[in-house]
């Protein structure tokens, strides 16, 4: 006969796999720091790279083992906040902004507020937010941004102390952008499981052999474009461009369009498995 007791032990387990990628990423996130106190800038923006894919990993493999958890949910969130908001935020203070006084700090405390905010937010409105689309700019992508211009600027040995203003600015901008109401597209119509033509295939090859060429160039640019894109979108789905379109606390955009309503009406989300699922 089974006692109460070993169910209870047995309900308070955590699951190895995904969290097992969690802290993988969490590691990245802290590596990308401590190489940049270093120094190393190169190496701390593809740690940061490196964090994205464990974060992009330990939701999926999560849902796909039916290994979703609270906790697992939480400490997604934790990890997210060092690898995607404390580490880029130091890596752009101790490459550029260091030698900036206040402004440097400050534009940096930016960056990772704006991070803690995207979270935060996010982790109230599970079940609720169109799943098309991210509100403000997500966390990872974000980081995305700092990584590869700090990426690009070591590539061409660029002393990042020559360019701290402009980089306080990014810093600052790409901080804001996070908590905004700008919406991004969040991909999740694409059908990952559908049949594509050989043409397809053969420019997703093309694709890498790009991506291994200039690594860092081009994930500049696609992080870069990805970020201007949240304020296009949102002019061109607006009548009329109004405070609550930018900036502020709603809860929903429904302004917007009248479609995002049709496919909310319809929408069922798990909230544990859906805040390992867009930051």
């Amino acid at each position: 006969m089974t006692s109460p007791n070993a169910n209870v032990n047995q309900s308070r387990g955590i699951y190895l796999l995904p969290n097992l990628l969690t802290t993988a990423g969490l590691f990245s996130g802290f590596y990308a720091v401590v190489s940049s106190m270093n120094n190393h800038f190169e190496a701390a923006a593809i740690a940061i790279f490196v964090a994205m894919i464990f974060d992009g990993l330990d939701g999926r493999v999560a849902r796909i083992t039916n290994t979703q958890s609270e906790f697992g949910a939480e400490y997604d969130s934790m990890a997210d906040m060092v690898s995607f908001g404390i580490a880029p935020g130091l890596v752009a203070y101790n490459w550029a902004l260091s030698g900036m006084g206040k402004f440097g700090w400050l534009a940096a405390f930016v960056f990772v507020a704006g991070a803690a905010l995207r979270l935060a937010r996010f982790n109230t409105q599970v079940g609720v937010a169109d799943k098309r689309y991210f509100q403000g700019l997500a966390s990872p992508a974000a980081a995305g941004v700092i990584a590869s211009i700090v990426w690009v600027g070591t590539e061409y040995q660029l002393n990042g102390q020559d360019y701290g203003f402009i980089m306080g600015l990014l810093t600052i901008v790409t901080g804001l952008l996070m908590v905004s109401n700008f919406r991004y597209n969040s991909f999740k119509e694409v059908d990952w499981k559908g049949k594509v033509s050989f043409i397809v295939v053969l420019l997703i090859v093309l694709v890498f052999v790009v991506v291994a060429s200039s690594p860092a160039e081009l994930l500049m640019a696609v992080f870069v474009l990805y970020a201007c894109s949240g304020p296009i979108t949102t002019v061109r789905s607006v009548k009329k461009l109004k405070l609550e379109h930018v900036v502020g606390d709603e809860d929903h955009d429904a302004d917007f369009d009248s479609k995002k309503d049709t496919a909310n009406s319809d929408q069922t989300v798990d909230a544990a498995s859906s805040k390992t699922e867009q930051k």
